[in-house]
């Protein structure tokens, strides 16, 4: 951690994109399950809009532009994230062997719902670092940029907001996590970062650290205190 941070006694991970490499297949999905109702939206565009959000932000999107979705599109794009997710998801790179001798308390949350939040653990094999420390933003008024899912967990978890460190990868969770009061790092190693300059976008959303390789996760370790 940055010099003269204390030693964590939480951290909270996102999921997308810092656990599993999922972002690029979510935006994918959401991109094409858009375009079947008519609103054309880019991938690349879809990754600006809505990276680190909830569906609900997709919804009230849609409903900004005067084109409400039908009741069919949320269960159509889950349909489409789960045969995307089966036939390609991968975990991020040495996040297994990360979490295998993790030594402080640890829970995720994630702006994905919990099916699909469960349904990414265990396809990767990470599921059982975690168990039902599970908190999504269903469980919250509401979701990032907003601090409130962060809290939720850090309650659940009874640790001090001062004294959590949370990893993300989006804007908006950087957002959420500081005014949270919480030490948050960027990761930018996920396969949504390779042609842009997410170090830049997490540093200038207010993240502490920013890094790429799980395997640099305590490089800083020493200086912990």
């Amino acid at each position: 951690m940055i010099s003269g941070l204390p030693k964590p006694d939480l951290v909270i991970f996102d999921c997308d994109g810092v656990l599993v490499d999922s972002e690029l297949l979510s935006c994918q999905c959401l991109s094409e399950t858009l375009g079947g109702i008519g609103i054309e939206v880019s991938v690349e565009e879809v990754l600006k809009l809505f990276l680190g959000r909830s569906t609900a932000a997709v919804t009230q999107y849609c409903a900004d532009l005067g084109r409400p979705v039908p009741e069919t599109f949320l269960p159509e794009l889950r349909l489409r994230l789960r045969e995307s997710f089966e036939r390609a998801l991968k975990p991020i790179p040495g996040v297994g062997l990360l979490l295998s001798d993790f030594r402080v308390r640890s829970c995720v949350a994630s702006s994905s719902d919990l099916d699909r939040v469960t349904l990414s653990l265990v396809l990767t094999g990470l599921a059982e670092h975690f168990g039902n420390r599970l908190y999504t933003a269903q469980m919250v008024k509401h979701g990032k940029p907003a601090p409130d899912l962060f809290l939720h967990a850090a309650a659940q978890m009874q640790a001090a907001p001062a004294k959590t460190l949370v990893i993300e990868d989006s804007v908006s969770g950087v957002v959420a996590a500081k005014a949270a009061g919480m030490t948050v790092w960027g990761f930018v190693g996920g396969s949504h970062y390779v042609s842009r300059d997410g170090r830049a976008m997490l540093a200038d959303a207010g993240a502490d650290r920013v890094f790429d390789r799980m395997v640099d996760f305590w490089k800083d370790e020493e200086a912990l205190s």
